[in-house]
């Protein structure tokens, strides 16, 4: 059934956090509703628009990476391409930052 994708490690590791944060944001949500507020998004947003629009950046963010790792290798002319851990950190870093100030 899943034979068409690549199911490396980094792969698997980021939608189990993505399935990790849909499940703990269900339980927050359901513990203690959530208030809108405005940060630095140009909107008031909730925890759930938040986490939404953190994993929309976050998916970018690794489809760029993943776009442009050929570019990059050889820019820098790098032996091999880029290790994905890198965009995985990345995009977790925007799913922080949105989650809490956006």
């Amino acid at each position: 059934m899943f034979q068409w994708m690549v199911w490396t490690t980094p792969v698997a590791v980021f939608f189990t956090c993505i399935a990790l944060m849909l499940i703990g944001m269900t339980v927050w949500e359901i513990k203690s509703p959530t208030v809108e507020r405005k940060g630095f998004l140009p909107m008031v947003t909730t925890r759930g628009d938040r986490l939404f629009i953190g994993l929309l950046g976050a998916a970018y963010i690794n489809l760029a990476f993943i776009g442009l790792a050929g570019w990059i290798t050889q820019w820098l002319s790098l032996e091999q391409e880029p290790s994905i851990w890198i965009s995985f950190i990345a995009s977790m870093a925007w799913l922080v930052l949105a989650l809490r100030k956006g």
